[in-house]
């Protein structure tokens, strides 16, 4: 039985794989060789290939090494990420969320605004409160772009993995993006392509959904995301889609915008009503599907129709000049905004210009310029002629209508705001109201013959001529009324000489008048200064305002984005005239238009109104500048040279009142003509149809003095028989019956006033006298007729103002050549 001592043969696998054993039989010595190198071998740290295996075996790592390397990965991801996610903090709003558009509306009536007149933007946006909004609005974007948004953590892990997959495979660029991380991007950082910037939105939108509200995050979405039609946030594309604000868009509405967020330059129902439609139908169907619409609500439900989407350039045409202005008031103290404040921050800006009259200046001025305005009879000015037209009211300093030139391609200069030309006799009244102040009354009297010459014009050198041709228009010795009334150069010559050409400069600049007038140069009394017609608008609404002025403006008010106010218009304003002043101011000024350079184009209105006619040298210039109690408006031509900058001779055209050829274009003929059409419109406006009397005339300044005479010696002798004192009777027809009692009294006369109404002569004036002139005694009585206005007509409705339609030439004739 020897062989039963062997050990069994190792099987063929082991033998192959395993490093055979030693040797029972080795010797003692070899033993100890083998174990003393085993034990000088270090054991590595990183076993691989594996020791003590051979064949596939050695290359293959053990499961306790897989496992191993697994969970220290695991731990490494896991922890990097909780660092990564403990670092990332919320940032700031990119620039552009917080941009805000800044709306302009005309002005409004009770405290509303008026229709929107141009906005200033860098995006198209109007934050709004998501309280406010319909919950059906949230939803329908849920619905649309992310339908766990009320459930989720912020991040969709299949949704990632899926785009990420496309992405490798394909090339395709996929989104796998909760609503969440779409907010985060666009709120925080606009955009995002790389996979960094997308695992740092992936955590960040984790921690924004753990520490925000659900309603909070749609809110900011909704006010951030891009709609298509130049339109940032819900609001703005509510009103570029449906014409309405955000709060009262319907479920189909709010599913239509839900529906194009994707793509909405392309798939805007203007541009693809399919692909729009489509979309519409799938998110009512989420919606329905989410519980968020009933099945009956949604089967009712029809496509809705969008509003014609029109694209506007706010800062071209006439108005385009007034956003302009209220932009530079802005700039301006006390608000001194930055541009980018006001393109951005949101503002409500509320303005003076009246809509409705807004648009008469500008029609009028655009048919005046086609030489369509009934009386025009086609004549058409020069193509280089410039004219504009600006109104103030009186008792608030606002600018309520402006015409400053069409601001084309050709001309973008605000001829009424920024251009400057010379006053002419538009600035007489400013020499008169120095003369009232100094004690010299209306009824002083001057020598009006021309042509004359003072030493103190010009060293005594030069003529000052009346208008007219060959030596001037001849007036004998008349009073200030007179003189004001004709516009006689040679009288308010010798005026402001008088009150020294420094108070005249002075007056002006406290009328209103902002540019340099030149204390020094007597002849500033014709108008030689530039002024801007604006100004002069601002200047004799001072006049109209009983002496108190306010600097004209455009903006009322502006309140910030939430709805607080940033500023208000003060309109107390400064009493920089006596009242009485004004009055006796006013009177002088009236007779331009009833008796003087001004009574063929305005006096046909029929009603109280004040204004003077201005022609300068070399007929660089014309005006007529006039009001009423409650409005003031300038109306100034001019005409540019061929570089677009120098001032020339404005080119004469047409014909005037009486069909005569105009030979140059005066105050009294085209400036008067384009005033009168203008204000005719104006009056048929419920705020200025009421005709508004002017207070009567005040009588300051000191009388008259007479030339003085040597005194005679006195004798003694018997008395006599001293015969009664007599006065002519002056015509006082047409005259307010205040003014007309006035200068009756004067003269010693007495008054008995007894009224009777009248279709030709406006309320309050008088039609008739008796004894109507000759030669009475001191103190008998002179009977006024006065005018109490119209028979009463039966009750009608508010006068319709005239319309807008595209002008088209009429007959007539016009404008005449008065002058002064």
């Amino acid at each position: 039985m020897a062989g039963s001592n062997r050990r069994a043969a190792p099987s063929r696998t082991r033998r192959a794989t395993r490093a055979a054993r030693p040797s029972s039989r080795a010797t003692a010595s070899t033993r100890a060789g083998t174990a003393s190198a085993g034990s000088g071998r270090k054991r590595k740290f990183f076993d691989y290939p594996r020791s003590g295996y051979r064949g596939l075996h050695r290359w293959l790592p053990s499961w306790r090494f897989l496992l191993g390397s697994f969970l220290t990965f695991f731990f490494l991801c896991l922890g990097g990420a909780v660092a990564a996610y403990q670092s990332v903090t919320i940032p700031g709003a990119n620039d552009d969320i917080a941009k805000q558009t800044t709306t302009v509306y005309y002005a409004g009536v009770d405290g509303q605004p008026g229709p929107v007149m141009g906005q200033f933007s860098v995006q198209n946006r109007e934050i709004v409160d998501y309280a406010t909004l319909p919950k059906y609005i949230g939803q329908a974007v849920a619905a649309a772009e992310d339908r766990t948004f009320f459930t989720n953590s912020g991040v969709s892990v299949t949704g990632m993995a899926r785009a990420l997959w496309i992405n490798i495979t394909t090339g395709k660029k996929q989104g796998g993006s909760t609503l969440t991380q779409q907010y985060v991007e666009r709120y925080y950082f606009s955009t995002t392509t790389d996979y960094v910037g997308k695992a740092r939105e992936a955590l960040l939108a984790v921690k924004v959904s753990r520490q925000l509200d659900k309603e909070d995050i749609l809110g900011r979405y909704l006010n951030t995301i891009y709609f298509g039609r130049d339109s940032y946030g819900i609001q703005t594309a509510a009103k570029a889609y449906f014409g309405k604000n955000a709060a009262d868009l319907t479920v189909s509405e709010a599913a239509l915008l839900a529906g194009i967020i994707p793509s909405p330059n392309n798939w805007d129902p203007a541009v693809s009503p399919e692909k729009a439609e489509a979309r519409w139908n799938i998110v009512l169907d989420s919606m329905q599907e989410m519980g968020w619409v009933t099945a009956a609500d949604r089967a009712a439900m029809t496509f809705p129709a969008t509003v014609e989407y029109q694209r506007t350039n706010d800062m071209v045409g006439p108005n385009g000049l007034l956003l302009q202005m209220v932009r530079d008031e802005l700039r301006a103290e006390p608000l001194a905004l930055t541009d980018e404040q006001i393109d951005t921050k949101g503002y409500k800006v509320y303005t003076t210009i009246q809509e409705p009259l807004q648009r008469q200046a500008v029609w009028t001025a655009e048919a005046f310029r086609l030489g369509a305005l009934e009386g025009m009879d086609g004549a058409v000015p020069f193509a280089r002629t410039k004219f504009s037209i600006s109104s103030v009211d009186p008792q608030t300093g606002g600018i309520v209508a402006l015409y400053g030139g069409p601001n084309d391609a050709a001309d973008q200069i605000n001829r009424a705001a920024w251009d400057k030309i010379q006053g002419g006799s538009t600035f007489k009244p400013f020499t008169l109201i120095g003369a009232l102040e100094s004690g010299i009354s209306l009824a002083t009297r001057y020598d009006g013959k021309s042509p004359q010459r003072f030493p103190e014009w010009e060293g005594g050198q030069k003529d000052v001529k009346n208008f007219g041709s060959g030596k001037g228009g001849q007036f004998g010795n008349i009073d200030l009324v007179e003189a004001t009334a004709n516009s006689v150069n040679t009288v308010y010559a010798k005026l402001n000489i008088e009150i020294g050409a420094a108070k005249t400069a002075e007056v002006a600049q406290r009328a209103g008048v902002t540019t340099t007038i030149n204390p020094d140069n007597v002849s500033n009394v014709l108008g030689t200064d530039l002024v801007h017609p604006l100004d002069m608008a601002s200047a004799y609404a001072s006049i109209a305002n009983q002496g108190k002025h306010i600097d004209a403006h455009i903006v009322a008010k502006v309140d910030n984005y939430n709805g607080t106010t940033a500023f208000t218009y003060d309109t107390g304003g400064e009493q920089v005239f006596d009242a009485g002043v004004m009055a006796d101011t006013a009177f002088a000024m009236q007779q331009v238009v009833q008796e003087g350079s001004g009574e063929d184009w305005v006096k046909p209105l029929g009603r109280p109104i004040a204004g003077k006619t201005g022609t300068t040298t070399d007929n660089k210039a014309s005006w007529f500048v006039g009001f009423t109690p409650n409005l003031a408006t300038a109306v100034s031509m001019s005409q540019v040279g061929e570089d677009g900058k120098s001032q020339e001779s404005i080119e004469p055209f047409g014909k005037d009142k009486r069909g005569r050829t105009l030979e140059q274009i005066t105050g009294g003929s085209w400036p008067s003509f384009l005033w009168a059409r203008y204000m005719e419109q104006a009056f048929t406006l419920p705020q200025y149809s009421a005709v508004v009397e002017f207070p009567p005339r005040a009588n300051v300044g000191g009388k008259p003095t007479a030339t003085p005479t040597p005194t005679p010696t006195l004798t003694e002798a018997p008395p006599e028989e001293v015969a009664p004192q007599v006065v002519d009777v002056p015509n006082v027809v047409g005259k307010l019956e205040a003014d007309a009692a006035a200068t009756l009294d004067r003269l010693g006369l007495g008054v008995s006033v007894v009224t009777e109404p009248s279709d030709s002569v406006s309320n309050g004036r008088v039609i008739r006298m008796d004894p109507g002139g000759g030669q009475v005694p001191v103190g008998s009585t002179v009977t006024l007729v006065v005018s109490t206005g119209p028979k009463p007509q039966p009750t009608q409705g508010p006068p319709t103002p005239q319309p807008t339609p595209t002008p088209t030439p009429n007959a007539g004739g016009n404008g005449n050549g008065n002058g002064g």
